[in-house]
């Protein structure tokens, strides 16, 4: 993933970002799942195991919530890959670790991810805060029937 979170590709995640930073960021989300029960999957093509992207629920110490968020690496982007990632994490979260809720942050700027994020049933709260201030925060919550065709 490196070459492309070097790129202007990574715009929307802070980035672009050296192999460096990226190298601690996927050290954090890995230690995330040790310290929070919690953190990021690699998104694999089931045919050929091919990392495509990434999703995971994470909450970093500059997040001030519980984060779902998603990547998917650009010649894969618009086949449905990230929405069929971020709905079985979102449901685990939910489901598995009773999180009452999570946020998307979102650059303002980013309409798939915009799209994406409505896709999944969130809604923009406008009285939270994101990690950057100009970041849109997209809710997702449980829904009280706890079913799973609830959230398609």
């Amino acid at each position: 993933m490196a070459p492309y979170f070097a790129s202007d590709w990574a715009q929307y995640m802070g980035g672009p970002i050296s192999h460096d930073e990226l190298f601690r960021w996927i050290a954090a989300e890995t230690v995330s799942w040790t310290w929070q029960g919690f953190g990021s999957w690699a998104v694999t093509l089931k045919e050929t195991d091919q990392l495509i992207g990434q999703v995971g629920i994470n909450h970093p110490p500059r997040f001030p919530e519980v984060e779902l968020g998603w990547c998917i690496l650009p010649e894969h982007q618009g086949r449905g890959f990230a929405f069929e990632a971020a709905e079985v994490a979102r449901d685990w979260g939910f489901d598995t670790r009773n999180l009452p809720t999570l946020v998307s942050y979102i650059d303002p700027q980013n309409a798939r991810s915009i799209a994406l994020a409505k896709r999944l049933g969130a809604e923009q709260d406008t009285n939270a805060q994101g990690e950057d201030p100009e970041d849109l925060v997209y809710r997702h919550v449980p829904l009280t029937d706890g079913t799973v065709e609830a959230y398609a």
